[in-house]
């Protein structure tokens, strides 16, 4: 199995890398309200971050701080991004009580059954997905370390100033 581990890795790459450049699928999700939001009607003004993320997980924890402060500093601009909350049966219901106690502004979308996650090959959290104004995938990360949002907020900021 061991001689096998950099193939699977390479594969996983791969999968990963193929996405950037490709339109993102649309989806519609019901945030914390229970209001639906379709990705197709929040493209084109700028770019896109979505977030998957998970209350159970701990780098996704870490990481969402972050996001809210490149959020903060960067909403006025165009930059728009969605929380997309993984969380299946057992621990959907601490879902909206997370975000109320962490203060997030960051609007939460719900993808229980993970079809969106999915959609974007979203296998581990958290899982960030950058789209282009044209909702182009133009970036895909998954987890989380810090220094992690330093590249985020260049590589969207770059997307900001049409670089």
């Amino acid at each position: 199995m061991k001689r096998y581990l950099p193939f699977v890795l390479l594969l996983i790459s791969i999968s990963l890398f193929a996405q950037e450049g490709k339109k993102a699928p649309d989806f519609s999700l019901e945030n914390l309200d229970g209001d639906p939001v379709t990705l197709s009607e929040n493209t084109g003004a700028g770019p896109v971050l979505l977030s998957f993320w998970a209350t159970w997980c701990k780098p996704c924890i870490e990481e969402l701080p972050h996001l809210e402060k490149i959020y903060a500093d960067l909403k006025g601009k165009g930059l728009k991004i969605f929380a997309i909350s993984v969380d299946g049966e057992k621990t959907a219901a601490k879902v909206e009580p997370f975000a109320k106690t962490k203060g997030m502004e960051i609007p939460v979308l719900l993808d229980p059954n993970g079809d969106v996650a999915r959609a974007f090959y979203a296998k581990d959290v958290p899982h960030t997905v950058l789209l282009n104004a044209a909702g182009e995938i133009v970036y895909t990360h998954s987890g989380f370390k810090l220094g992690d949002e330093i590249q985020l907020r260049e590589k969207i900021t770059a997307l900001l100033e049409g670089k």
